[in-house]
């Protein structure tokens, strides 16, 4: 495969990085505490608290050791797990070197989260113009100036850059020219698509879909039929097809909060009287950017003790709905579903993005009164 990006035909002229940190919280804290490199460890919470790991070393991922599980279970499969608690202030200060460190290759930067972001060095001059001299630079910049390692993916779009970026972890570079993305998407198993989860998985395979090359076998309207919405999209990057553009000023879609507690929760009365803390969070970081948005839905989500969860969504089509009652109600209904203890409760906003263009079109014709929390 060509170490370097081309430019072949009209429709493939981007050139599109995305950059991924290697476990980010944890590759801070081991810059912190060199005795760290090399050992199982994590970032998060404590198990006797009921804690959730955020992210672990890849010495902890050996071990089966994963983000998002409970701590008391990745102590369990791993005894000698030594688990952080998060230091955030330290992570923001590292993410903004590295985006910093972006800002000199083009201003095109759309982040994720903090340690990700997409980058379009299409037309930029630096390192010849190439985009994977680029990335080089980049990761050497990172880990001489901030201190860590980052993997980065190079295509024609961020779809394929996203792959890209995952192929070589940790501290990798990989590229997809435009002349390999046929024979690369073609093979690609349809787990590396972004989006598709166990479920989505499990129902491809039921159907003989392993590949990328399998899924172009159908339409978009039999994938549609089977996956929804989805289905185009899925028809689109099973050819290596992704027009979005890099996008620097990405909007909110959702705002939410959640807390795990360290008993569970027994009974309706308990769990109600968990909402209004939580509509107060809520509260708060909604008033930062209440000018900018309105609400247009409210949502809870229920976990229960075993770990299963629930979430219940609905519409905000009345201005005078009380939030805190509405937020209760929505809660006792989800938790009815099946009336077992809960460990976690988390309640939030569906965002209308007042900025958008067709938004105020839409004020222009229909003029309503303009629901907040």
């Amino acid at each position: 495969m060509s170490d370097q990006l081309s430019t072949s035909s009209p429709g493939e002229n981007r050139k599109i990085l995305h950059v991924d940190a290697d476990a980010f919280y944890c590759s801070v804290e081991e810059r912190e505490d060199r005795s760290l490199k090399g050992k199982a460890f994590a970032v998060g919470g404590r198990p006797e608290r009921r804690g959730v790991i955020a992210t672990c070393s890849y010495a902890a991922r050996k071990a089966g050791v994963r983000s998002a599980m409970a701590s008391f279970q990745a102590v369990r499969l791993c005894p000698e797990l030594k688990i952080i608690p998060p230091r955030f202030e330290l992570y923001k200060e590292a993410s903004k070197k590295m985006h910093d460190i972006f800002q000199r290759y083009t201003a095109l930067i759309e982040p994720l989260s903090l340690d990700e972001a997409y980058l379009d060095v299409t037309g930029v001059e630096l390192c010849k113009g190439s985009a994977t001299l680029m990335a080089q630079d980049i990761m050497r910049a990172v880990r001489d100036e901030v201190g860590i390692t980052v993997s980065v993916g190079a295509a024609p779009n961020k779809f394929l850059a996203k792959v890209a970026s995952d192929w070589n972890k940790p501290n990798g570079l990989f590229v997809i020219p435009p002349a390999d993305i046929e024979d690369f998407v073609f093979e690609l198993p349809v787990e590396r698509i972004h989006g598709v989860g166990k479920v989505t998985a499990e129902k491809m395979h039921n159907k003989g879909i392993f590949t990328c090359g399998q899924l172009r076998q159908y339409s978009p309207l039999e994938l549609c039929r089977w996956f929804g919405t989805f289905g185009e999209r899925l028809w689109e990057m099973a050819r290596g097809v992704d027009e979005r553009p890099v996008e620097t000023g990405r909007r909110r879609k959702s705002l939410s909060v959640e807390h795990t507690y360290d008993a569970d929760l027994l009974d309706e009365a308990a769990i109600v009287a968990k909402v209004k803390p939580l509509l107060d969070d809520l509260a708060q970081r909604f008033s930062g950017i209440n000018s900018e948005y309105a609400v247009q839905k409210r949502f809870v989500k229920v976990k229960f003790a075993d770990f299963s969860q629930t979430t219940l969504e609905e519409i905000l089509d009345r201005d005078d709905l009380d939030a805190e009652e509405h937020f209760k109600t929505l809660m006792v209904r989800a938790w009815e579903r099946t009336n077992k203890p809960v460990r976690l409760l988390g309640l939030g906003v569906r965002l209308i993005d007042l900025r958008a263009p067709e938004r105020f079109l839409q004020l222009e014709l229909f003029e309503r009164k303009r629901p907040g929390l």
